[in-house]
C-alpha cells in the first residue's frame, strides 16, 4: 500500500453528494459536511474534485461547499488527470506526503493509476465490507472514519514517534480551539498529533490510536444535581456517548486523561470552587500582595428576613454578583445578576441556591473563579497554543512517569 505522512485530501464529487431528491435538487451528505469541518483546521490541504459533466446546480453547491470550509475545487476525470495534476501542484506546492483521494465504489478504478503518483485510494461506504486494505486501495466503512486514518497513516510515518491526542468537545467550542492551529492532525514541533473523537463510531476502535484524551466533559452533561457530599460522581447525568467513554477509561485505569472526570466534579460547583479558592491564602508570603478568593455567601431564599445583615457579615457590599450554585452542565448555569440594594434581592429570577460575589477593590490578588481547558483569548495564537501543545506533552509525560514509578521492576522495563 502507498505509504507516508498525509500532504493533502481530495473528496471525489461521488462521496459528497447524496442522492437528488425527488425534484432533481442534489445536496451535500451529512457526513461529507462533518469531514470537511474537521479538516478545515487540520493543517492539511484538502480539496474536492468534480467531473466535466457536473451540472449547473452541483456545480454552484460544490463550489459554496468549498468556500464554506476553506478547501480547493479540482478538475479531474479520465481524461484529464494530467492537467489536474498541474493544477492540484500549483495550489499546495509541494505537498510533502501522501495525497489520499476519497471516491465512490463504482469510480475507484478509474483513479487506480494516481497510486503510481503518490496518491491513496480510499474507498468509503462499502457495502456490507469491513475496513480493509490491498496494495493500492483501502477502504473504510465510513466518511467519518477518515481522521482515524489519517492518525495511523501519520503515526506509521515517523515510526509512532509522536503522541497522539484524541479530544472531544462540542463543536462551537472546538472550532474556537481549531480555527486557531490549536488541533493540527500533522504532527507538531513538539511530537503531537491530534485526532478528533465522536461518539457516531464505537469509541473504544479510536481510542485504540490515543495516547491521552483532551475533553470537555462538561459539554457531555444533562443534568447536575447538587449534594451535600463532596462526591459528585453519582449526581451528573452524562450523555450516553460520554457515559461510554467513562467505562472505557474506568476498564483501563492507566489510559491517560488530561483530566481525569473525577477532578472536574467540583468545578460544577460554584459554592465548592469558593472552598477552594479559600485555600490560596496559604499560599501567601509576608511582603507580598495577598493572593485570595472572593468574599462570597450561599442563598436558598432570596425573601429571607435577616438577608441584608448576612451579606454584611459576609463582607459582601453593593453592588454585588449573583450566580445559581450549579456551574455548568445545565441551560441556565450561567445566568447572572447584578444587584445594587439588598431590596432589589426580592425579584431576582436567578435559580436557587445561588452564589452571591462582589467586586472588590481591595488590592488584593483575588481570582473568583476555577476552570478547565480555558481558551486564552485573550494571549496572541503565537504565544497560547504552543504553550497548548507543551502544556499537554508536559501532563502525558508527567502521568507516563508516574505510572512507570508505580508498577514493580519487572513491569517497567515492558512499560518503557
Amino acid at each position: 500500500m502507498v505509504m507516508g505522512k498525509v500532504g493533502g485530501i481530495i473528496l471525489d464529487e461521488s462521496v459528497v453528494f447524496g442522492r437528488d431528491d425527488e425534484n432533481g435538487n442534489a445536496s451535500v451528505l451529512p457526513a461529507a459536511e462533518y469531514l470537511l469541518r474537521k479538516l478545515r483546521h487540520s493543517s492539511i490541504p484538502t480539496g474536492i474534485s468534480y467531473g466535466l459533466s457536473l451540472s449547473t446546480h452541483k456545480m454552484s453547491l460544490l463550489k459554496r461547499t468549498a468556500k464554506l470550509h476553506s478547501c480547493d475545487c479540482f478538475s479531474l476525470d479520465a481524461s484529464s488527470l494530467d492537467n489536474a495534476l498541474n493544477g492540484i501542484g500549483l495550489n499546495w506546492g509541494d505537498a510533502g506526503g501522501i495525497i489520499l483521494y476519497l471516491v465512490s465504489n463504482d469510480k475507484k478504478d478509474v483513479f487506480l493509476k494516481m497510486t503510481d503518483r503518490g496518491w491513496l485510494i480510499i474507498v468509503p461506504n462499502v457495502e456490507g465490507g469491513n475496513a480493509g486494505e490491498n496494495s493500492s486501495l483501502l477502504y473504510i466503512k465510513k466518511l467519518e472514519e477518515l481522521p482515524l486514518t489519517i492518525c495511523r497513516l501519520n503515526k506509521k510515518a515517523v515510526n509512532y514517534n509522536v503522541v497522539t491526542v484524541g479530544f472531544i468537545m462540542k463543536p462551537s467550542r472546538e472550532e474556537d480551539f481549531a480555527k486557531r492551529g490549536a488541533f493540527p492532525m500533522r504532527p507538531t514541533e513538539n511530537g503531537l498529533i491530534f485526532m478528533p473523537l465522536t461518539f457516531d463510531l464505537p469509541i473504544s476502535s479510536q481510542l485504540e490510536e490515543i495516547d491521552v484524551i483532551l475533553h470537555k466533559a462538561t459539554d457531555e452533561i444533562i443534568s447536575v444535581e447538587l449534594s451535600s457530599s463532596s462526591e459528585f460522581a453519582d449526581k451528573v447525568t452524562f450523555t450516553r456517548g460520554m457515559n461510554e467513554l467513562e467505562r472505557y477509561m474506568a476498564h483501563y485505569p492507566d489510559f491517560c486523561s488530561i483530566d481525569p472526570l473525577k477532578n472536574i466534579y467540583p468545578v460544577l460547583d460554584r459554592l465548592k470552587i469558593q472552598q477552594i479558592l479559600h485555600d490560596l491564602e496559604d499560599l501567601n508570603k509576608e511582603g507580598c500582595k495577598t493572593i485570595r478568593g472572593p468574599h462570597f455567601l450561599k442563598i436558598d431564599d432570596f425573601n429571607e428576613p435577616d438577608l441584608g445583615q448576612r451579606l454584611l457579615e459576609a463582607n459582601l457590599t453593593l453592588p454585588s454578583i449573583v450566580k445559581p450554585q450549579i456551574a455548568c452542565g445545565v441551560a441556565d448555569a450561567h445566568s447572572m445578576a447584578i444587584v445594587f440594594k439588598v431590596e432589589d434581592y426580592k425579584d431576582l429570577s436567578t435559580p436557587l441556591p445561588a452564589v452571591v460575589q462582589v467586586q472588590e477593590g481591595s488590592g488584593d490578588h483575588v481570582i473568583v473563579d476555577v476552570n478547565y481547558l480555558p481558551s486564552f483569548k485573550e494571549v496572541p495564537d503565537t504565544i497560547a497554543i504552543p504553550a497548548f501543545w507543551d502544556a499537554i506533552k508536559s501532563r502525558f509525560e508527567s502521568l507516563k512517569t508516574k505510572q512507570a514509578m508505580s508498577l514493580p521492576p519487572t513491569q517497567v522495563n515492558h512499560f518503557t
